[in-house]
């Protein structure tokens, strides 16, 4: 099976700053290489996957991951993170993760 990796502008946000702070040049470079999925943000369903986040108890999930959540559940993709709240979310938001 293959495995793409994909990313949007917000994780690459988030990344690359991390990245230049530790001055990794040829990291960021590839970073800016990889196919980005378009970000359609859709308000409405945000509101909603917060609202069930909040009613399950989750109350730390701030907007940026649940757009990623967002993202993935649009183009059909799993995540892999290291962020706990996706694992947290999992279940709530029935989204698809890499193991």
């Amino acid at each position: 099976m293959k495995t793409s990796l994909l990313f949007n502008d917000l994780i690459l946000a988030e990344l690359v700053s991390s990245f230049r702070v530790r001055n990794q040049r040829k990291i960021v470079k590839l970073l800016y290489n990889i196919d980005k999925l378009e970000l359609s943000i859709n308000w409405d369903q945000i509101m909603e996957f917060q609202f069930k986040c909040l009613k399950n108890g989750l109350n730390g999930i701030g907007i940026p991951d649940l757009i990623v959540a967002q993202n993935v559940k649009q183009n059909h993709c799993e995540r892999y993170s290291l962020d706990r709240h996706f694992k947290l979310m999992q279940d709530i938001l029935r989204l698809k993760l890499m193991e």
